[in-house]
């Protein structure tokens, strides 16, 4: 018993040595050195620099007052350009040449220009249908307003019906009907997520994927490429291929610094066929699915498109794909949408993009606030608000429209949750009620207004899925789902608890500090 105990022993130990060995000399490991070294080598250069200020003091002025009238005049929101400010205030140079850097976004501009160029090629299958806009004009809707809105954007995004609409309340509920629907294709199997991660849900969608590539069927998967210091090895890809599976990572880590890295694919897409698309904010992780618990229940929601509407999401997929390869054949994979569906409401599926002007799924948000008469509930994780839309929010409320937001009573990350807190106050004072999801985190991001509107998508309400983000999201007008969408926020709304001025006071001091604190730096978040 006693050799058997040491021979377990050494093999944990032999295990371990390895597990450490492998840690030491990995490509995370190695990439994370030269990272470290570029930002000693930056911080070595500035201190030299330093040195002889008193040379330059008068080039450092120029350069700070360039920049304080940069920010003044530019389009930023107000918080964004407080933050900057400040960080030129306590580092003047340092503060410049960090503004300089991420203005210049260094390892982007090919990214940008690529794709333009694809939006470009992808406008001639996104045609407007005349009959269903005048429909819509006829009502004297602001949702035709919207949708005259989302065509001068720069994917110009048109409304459609002919869609069936299938709300999914949980992460379970998409699973399920995920697996049915790709063991139902014939054609391809578009998957584009922000997070893979291998396990129970994982495991069972690539036995699918595997089987139906042995059936002819063409399946590429995409994630983002942040994942590979988590949850994927390096080589998944490789790994991928040699089951026939094609698959892409979004934007890998290397071991040069870049404000590319900034932006990020929180997309989660499944397209099949050009029939059937799936979206929401349920990634491939078995959390999504309370097969493993992190942070209490997991509260989240998917979509399910079938029918025309589907075309968006086929061309947004094809758009992320194509960026490092040829020009995708676009017309090749739409849909052909002979089965007759029965119109159910108007559907405008959509795209967020980083890398232009359109502050899309922000203006979609505001516009739901604002054109309100009775209510607009809110599901989502984070609460990190520039100040237009903290404004929306309050006007809302002030002109008597019910506004409640559930967020997570157990949160993933604790600073951003503090930061959130931050918000409380101001927002419960305008009239909005505040509610925190008692059995765990809230992942779902949803609005829904006066039984008529709805979104679900993967669009947070925080800087970064705001304006850092690849996202996508669809919007609902007079849709049969809008109902089940109302049904299920209030389900979720009889497990939460309300939170009140009085419950803000009992906050811990820590959070109370580390709120107000990180707040000077919310852009950054």
């Amino acid at each position: 018993m006693k050799e058997k105990s040491k021979l377990q022993t050494r093999k944990l130990l032999d295990k371990g040595r390895r597990s450490l060995l492998r840690g030491i000399f990995s490509r995370t490991t190695v990439i994370a050195i030269l990272l470290i070294l570029q930002v000693l080598f930056l911080m070595s250069a500035f201190s030299w620099f330093q040195q002889y200020q008193s040379y330059f003091r008068a080039v450092e002025i120029i350069l700070e007052i360039f920049a304080v009238l940069y920010l003044v005049n530019s389009e930023m929101d107000a918080l964004s350009r407080i933050t900057w400010l400040l960080l030129i205030m306590i580092t003047p140079l340092l503060g410049v040449l960090f503004l300089i850097y991420t203005k210049l976004d260094w390892g982007y501009r090919g990214l940008k220009a690529r794709l333009s160029d694809l939006t470009t090629l992808s406008q001639p299958y996104l045609p407007e249908n005349t009959i269903v806009v005048n429909e819509l004009k006829k009502e004297h809707s602001t949702t035709y307003n919207l949708v005259k809105y989302f065509r001068r954007t720069r994917d110009g995004f048109p409304v459609y019906t002919g869609t069936k609409v299938t709300y999914f309340p949980s992460g379970e509920a998409k699973f399920a009907e995920l697996k049915k629907q790709l063991l139902q294709a014939k054609k391809y199997i578009f998957l584009e997520y922000f997070i893979i991660d291998e396990g129970l849900m994982w495991g069972e969608i690539l036995a699918i994927l595997e089987q139906k590539v042995n059936e002819g069927v063409e399946v590429r998967v995409m994630y983002d490429g942040m994942i590979e210091f988590s949850t994927l090895s390096f080589d998944y890809t490789k790994r991928l291929a040699t089951l026939g599976i094609k698959a892409k990572a979004f934007s890998s880590i290397s071991p040069f610094i870049s404000t590319y890295y900034n932006y990020r694919d929180h997309r989660k897409i499944v397209v099949i066929d050009g029939e059937v698309a799936f979206t929401g904010g349920v990634n491939l992780a078995d959390e999504y699915i309370n097969h493993i618990e992190r942070f209490g229940h997991w509260k989240d929601t998917a979509i399910m498109l079938e029918g025309k509407a589907v075309d968006v999401f086929t061309i947004l997929f094809l758009q992320m794909w194509s960026i490092t390869d040829q020009n995708p054949d676009f017309q090749a994979y739409l849909g052909q949408h002979q089965k007759p569906i029965e119109t159910d409401g108007y559907i405008i599926p959509y795209g967020d993009s980083p890398l232009d002007t359109d502050k899309i799924g922000e203006n979609v948000y505001i516009d739901i606030l604002n054109h309100a008469h009775d209510y607009v509930h809110i599901m989502t994780p984070y609460l990190i608000l520039n100040s237009e839309l903290e404004h929306a929010i309050r006007f809302a409320a002030e002109r008597g429209v019910e506004v409640i937001i559930i967020m997570p009573g157990i949160p993933d990350k604790p600073v951003p949750y503090a930061l959130a807190k931050t918000y409380y106050e101001p927002l419960i004072k305008a009239g909005v009620k505040i509610y925190e999801y008692t059995p765990g985190f809230v992942h779902a991001k949803v609005f829904v207004s006066d039984q008529i509107k709805a979104v679900v998508g993967t669009i947070n309400l925080d800087y970064r899925s705001l304006y850092h983000h690849f996202e996508c999201a669809t919007y609902l007008y007079k849709a049969s789902a809008i109902s089940h969408i109302e049904r299920d926020f209030q389900e979720t709304l009889a497990k939460s608890q309300q939170v009140t001025l009085e419950s803000l006071k009992k906050e811990s001091l820590s959070t109370k500090i580390t709120g107000h604190l990180v707040k000077t730096i919310a852009p950054l978040l």
